[in-house]
């Protein structure tokens, strides 16, 4: 709460360099929509980096202190998401952005907002290949890996099952089809039979129309790729209540405890993937944030501590919180050569650059970025047991 009500405070008093020392850290996430059950922990894990940066107090040789300032994407209203990144750029004045979440809003505010404002955006969440193209000018990263990968490791995770065909519905924006696609394509490339890929839209109360639909061209599973806390949540619901389905697999929209306590029992023997590893820095995040986020270890909140993270080390790195400098530095703090960094060693990062030397972050999802600011990124492959999310391997 502090926090919020520093940021809230230095918004308004900017004009008058009462707080000259700060640097404002926009951090947009969708605390409202379809995901907004993930958002907090997210925005925890980003805020607990800079936190951790704030406490070294080593930040451009010492005074400068980064604010976290939120900001509502929605996850899924372009136009809203954009003018929250309007006023964070220009009311706020933010040096980055770490955000946004899902992946059509955040294609929206790269290409309308940031990259015209020259500001950098690195997303923990969006995933869609289609990001991967975008005329960023170098200025658009994320730490969760595309889904073209994710799409192949669904794949090889039904093909190990012996699954040979599957019904799929996903959301109907970016994120959903460039996920199904993805695993449709991998899927029949090894074997597989998908008996129908088809859209659904989020914010109804009734999916019957789309169940039967699914239900009729029939698979020995359903793929969901959807969002926790809408559309998706629904078509498994309907799927359940009319026996049209009774195991599921889903995409890292869908990982929320949330949606588990919503459906109880009947969800146990699902399974699923998303981005993250099994590592020491995923371990040590996840006992930082115990007692402050609800789900630890849940879907990108490493990847939002790494993002932020990332931030306040390419700063140091070039020694400015001058949006064109961040740019500059983000590859050059996040990969090799250099000594490698993790969680909870941020003020070591901080001290290596300020004496002229080179790092390689690895953080909490061992980061490594490649080709266009892409994460290689690695997957967790988990199934529901006993009303929880059981890690099963990486893959």
């Amino acid at each position: 709460m502090k926090k919020i009500l520093l940021a809230t405070v230095a918004s308004t008093v900017l004009a008058t360099g009462a707080y000259a020392q700060d640097i404002n850290i926009g951090v947009i996430l969708g605390f409202t929509g379809p995901i907004e059950s993930l958002t907090p922990d997210m925005a925890l894990g980003a805020e607990l980096a800079i936190d951790e940066i704030n406490a070294a107090g080593t930040l451009l040789g010492g005074g400068r202190t980064l604010v976290s300032i939120r900001a509502d994407s929605t996850c899924v209203d372009s136009s809203a998401a954009q003018a929250a990144a309007e006023a964070l750029v220009s009311s706020n004045n933010v040096a980055a952005i770490m955000g946004a979440d899902c992946s059509g809003v955040t294609g929206a505010i790269a290409n309308n907002v940031a990259v015209p404002n020259g500001v950098v955006m690195i997303s923990p969440s969006a995933t869609s290949p289609a990001l991967s193209t975008i005329e960023d000018n170098n200025l658009f990263f994320r730490t969760a890996p595309s889904d073209a990968r994710q799409g192949q490791v669904l794949s090889d995770v039904l093909m190990d099952l012996d699954v040979k065909s599957v019904a799929v519905t996903y959301t109907n924006n970016d994120y959903g089809k460039g996920l199904a696609d993805a695993f449709q394509s991998s899927y029949e490339a090894a074997g597989g039979t998908v008996t129908i890929s088809a859209a659904h839209e989020d914010g109804k109360g009734d999916y019957s129309a789309e169940v039967g639909a699914l239900a009729a061209a029939g698979g020995e599973m359903l793929a969901v790729f959807g969002y926790a806390d809408q559309g998706g949540a629904g078509i498994i619901q309907g799927s359940l209540d009319t026996g049209a389905f009774d195991t599921f697999i889903m995409g890292d929209g869908m990982k929320s405890q949330a949606l588990i306590d919503n459906i109880g029992a009947d969800l146990n023997g699902s399974i699923g993937t998303q981005p993250g590893s099994a590592g020491e820095g995923a371990k040590k995040l996840a006992e930082m944030l115990t007692g402050i986020a609800g789900t630890p270890d849940g879907p990108f909140t490493a990847e939002s501590y790494d993002a932020a993270a990332l931030i306040a080390l390419a700063i140091q790195a070039g020694g400015s919180a001058d949006r064109a400098s961040i740019a500059a530095q983000v590859l050059n703090v996040a990969n090799a050569p250099g000594e490698q960094i993790g969680v909870g060693e941020l003020a070591k990062g901080l001290e290596i650059l300020a004496n002229g030397g080179e790092i390689d972050y690895q953080g909490a999802s061992d980061v490594e970025l490649i080709g266009p600011g892409e994460a290689a990124g690695s997957y967790q492959e988990y199934v529901v047991e006993d009303g929880m999310f059981k890690v099963l391997r990486i893959r």
